[in-house]
């Protein structure tokens, strides 16, 4: 099955709330959305904005979704790369946001992902 990652984040995305309405927990993630999650939470962590872009790009995703729903290890992407001293990434992942305001922020879904720090 050929389906592009954007398209598979849009429709999680879209169905996510009337899914979490029905049930509290939240559902598993694909294999290949955990790695890809884990991908983009590990080029963060390096401190390497080239590295850090190229790994979106191959997953077919936009800087600025990575930085509003990815979620590594409990705190949003960027707080975990400026806590790892990954502090160009976590600089350029702030960028990309913009300017947010509060209803943004309650209104996104966010992509929880935990693993090893190696």
């Amino acid at each position: 099955m050929n389906i592009r990652p954007l398209a598979l984040v849009t429709t999680l995305v879209i169905t996510a709330p009337n899914a979490l309405a029905q049930d509290q927990t939240a559902p598993a993630l694909s294999p290949y959305i955990e790695t890809a999650l884990i991908d983009v939470c590990k080029a963060a962590m390096s401190d390497n904005v080239l590295r850090m872009n190229r790994t979106i790009r191959g997953y077919r995703l936009k800087t600025k979704t990575v930085a509003l729903k990815v979620m590594c290890n409990g705190e949003d992407i960027s707080t975990f790369a400026s806590n790892q001293g990954a502090y160009r990434t976590s600089e350029r992942l702030e960028k990309s946001v913009g300017q947010v305001g509060i209803q943004d922020i309650a209104m996104t879904q966010k992509y929880q992902v935990n693993f090893e720090l190696d």
